[in-house]
């Protein structure tokens, strides 16, 4: 199969069933290279279902996912997975934490360490190296998770509401630094939320999930505020309309 250029990540025809439970229906979505998309919808929509079958965590029931070009069959090093529970070895340092995924491949110690270092540092915990997760608040145990998927230079991130655990001021501190991961890294973010102000705010290209049997309802690409400084982005018109727009859309759905 021909590989493609434009997309890192093509779900084409998936079905996901759970026994007699249809999951996911007939799901085709393309996630474009170096761009961050957000899986929306409501709760029990699909969105962590799909993700953990790009991850090869999930087999599909039937349909393909490809990820640059070649077909998933199982999780592999051009994917990391950031969770939403941290998913830290308590019994760990943070640098062990975050290197640990270069460990398993058999870099040595201080070629690995340098790298953990330079991702810890990236992420705003440089002098909490040798702390570990009890010693850290949860924002800061989730920038180390997300250091450590950062660390295996996966070109694919894939992101399980990971700011769902901390409380609104650090959220929106992440949602800053995650623009400038976007920018600054040139992976492909796939985020799964259920805010949409997060995901108006934060996203290239927005999927929102029509609920079980999931498949897609729209695809919306906001565009006109994405060059707007980050302070400045949801004051922007074009931000308030796509927010009131999308809940529009899902109103209905919300029970």
């Amino acid at each position: 199969m021909t590989k493609s250029t434009d997309n890192a990540v093509t779900v084409r025809n998936v079905y996901k069933n759970y026994g007699s439970t249809e999951a996911l229906r007939d799901l085709s979505l393309d996630f474009p290279r170096g761009q961050l998309t957000s899986l929306l919808g409501p709760s029990g929509c699909g969105k962590t279902t799909l993700l953990k079958i790009i991850a090869g965590l999930l087999p599909a029931t039937s349909g393909e996912v490809l990820v640059n070009g070649e077909v998933v069959k199982a999780p592999g090093p051009d994917r990391a997975f950031v969770f939403q529970d941290f998913a830290l070895m308590p019994w760990a340092s943070v640098i062990r934490n975050v290197a640990f995924g270069l460990e398993l491949r058999g870099m040595a110690k201080s070629e690995r360490e340098g790298i953990a270092e330079k991702y810890i540092n990236e992420v705003g915990l440089s002098g909490f190296e040798h702390s570990y997760p009890h010693e850290l608040s949860g924002g800061m145990r989730q920038r180390v998770g997300l250091a450590r998927a950062l660390s295996v230079d996966a070109q694919v991130l894939l992101m399980d509401e990971p700011f769902s655990a901390v409380d609104e001021q650090t959220r929106r501190k992440f949602q800053e630094d995650l623009l400038g991961l976007v920018k600054n890294e040139n992976k492909t973010f796939i985020f799964v939320t259920h805010s949409i102000e997060e995901a108006v705010y934060v996203s290239d290209q927005i999927a929102i999930l029509l609920p079980r049997p999931s498949r897609v309802m729209e695809i919306i690409r906001p565009s006109g505020f994405r060059h707007k400084d980050v302070d400045s982005i949801r004051r922007e018109p074009e931000y308030l309309d796509i927010v009131d727009r999308i809940w529009a859309s899902l109103r209905s759905y919300v029970e």
